[in-house]
């Protein structure tokens, strides 16, 4: 599952509202974490924001950091931490918050947002279906 998470140029294939993903820069640090550097660019209907983000990639602990550079919001963070259970699982934490920098395009933004974030886990369900197989949990 950290693969699939860690694989963000696939993220429009499956994630809701991603219109586009690119990467700006991709680079190893100490002890094997990799850091990304990324523009991804959110749609729906006539509304299309682009939001920068620094992705740490921290395989040795299992956990993936989201950090917001710039965009529509104030703030917005999240993390993926992995706990295998066994060889073929593992449980999945994830954690996400954010904050709109206008009132008003978090009023007219904002119930989509939580609707699509609802459907966030399903979209990374489904997706290690189809990668993994049905037994992927």
């Amino acid at each position: 599952m950290f693969d699939l998470v860690a694989d963000v140029e696939h993220y429009p294939q499956f994630v809701p509202l991603c219109q586009s993903l690119d990467v700006r820069k991709r680079s190893t640090e100490d002890e094997g974490r990799v850091v990304i550097v990324a523009d991804m660019t959110v749609a729906y209907k006539f509304i299309r924001e682009t939001f920068t983000s620094r992705v740490t990639l921290d395989r040795p602990e299992l956990a993936i950091l989201v950090e917001y550079l710039e965009g529509p919001f104030r703030r917005m963070n999240n993390r993926w931490i992995f706990h295998p259970i066994d060889a073929r699982s593992c449980e999945v934490e994830f954690f996400l918050s954010y904050e709109f920098r206008s009132r008003a395009l978090g009023l007219l933004m904002g119930g989509v947002f939580d609707a699509a974030f609802r459907r966030f886990a399903a979209a990374f369900e489904r997706r290690a279906d189809q990668v993994y197989g049905t037994q992927a949990a």
